[in-house]
């Protein structure tokens, strides 16, 4: 009885900790995993499906380069909240160049 009781108590906060910070990659996050990303609403979910099927995000400098909208404050804010670009947080892509530099127009 108490092995059940544990191993309820564990699905239960596995799906908690699933549902309280919800992760997606952009290039493979459906519209409504997008939307589930604290602070994506439909129409940037809408940018950012609409530029990658043009072609997939390189890294977050793409991201904030092709998705208006998107620059370092708000890239912040979505990799906070589970969004990343093939698996990596924004703090990671600056980690690794020390900061993230978009091409000019």
């Amino acid at each position: 009885m108490l092995n059940l009781i544990r191993k309820i108590l564990s699905v239960a906060l596995s799906l908690a900790a699933a549902t309280c910070l919800a992760a997606a990659d952009i290039n493979k996050a459906s519209q409504a995993e997008l939307e589930s990303v604290k602070g994506i609403g439909p129409a940037m979910s809408g940018k950012m499906l609409d530029e990658r099927k043009k072609a997939p995000f390189k890294d977050w400098a793409d991201v904030m380069e092709r998705v208006k909208g998107v620059k370092q404050a708000t890239a912040t804010k979505f990799s906070a909240a589970g969004l990343t670009v093939n698996g990596s947080s924004f703090e990671q892509a600056v980690g690794a160049v020390g900061e993230v530099k978009t091409a000019k127009k």
